[in-house]
């Protein structure tokens, strides 16, 4: 006996069979759209977390190219100790907002609200009936 003989003479068989191969591409769908935003979240994060990185290394590239404009605005006056301690206080002042300015991005990334968590929902239990 052919299994379309068997689902043809036992209507619950083929009630079964046909809800199965319903329901089977629903299944499917919400494991892929569960999947697909998970990766879209961790992208995000990624995104994230790189910009961040690439804002502070911009940052580092233009204090050392600030620095090397300042040390050479310091040679002319080299001989004179009161140009040189203004000089000095305003690298101070320069290098003290260069790193409050980065501690602000990294306490604003550690703060910022972290994007939403997706947790898969399970597929519902099947019941059995017997």
């Amino acid at each position: 006996m052919t299994i379309t003989r068997v689902v043809l003479h036992y209507p619950l068989l083929r009630t079964l069979l046909t809800g199965v191969l319903a329901l089977a591409p629903l299944g499917a769908a919400c494991a892929w759209q569960s999947t697909t935003q998970s990766s879209s979240l961790q992208f995000q994060q990624a995104a994230q977390q790189q910009q961040t990185r690439d804002q502070l290394q911009k940052s580092q590239l233009e204090q050392q190219l600030r620095q090397g404009v300042a040390d050479n605005a310091k040679r002319p006056t080299a001989n004179d100790p009161r140009s040189q301690q203004q000089l000095d206080d305003a690298d101070r002042a320069r290098q003290a907002r260069d790193r409050a300015s980065q501690q602000d991005l990294l306490d604003r990334e550690r703060d910022a609200p972290a994007l939403p968590r997706v947790v898969p929902k399970d597929l519902p239990a099947a019941t059995h009936s017997g």
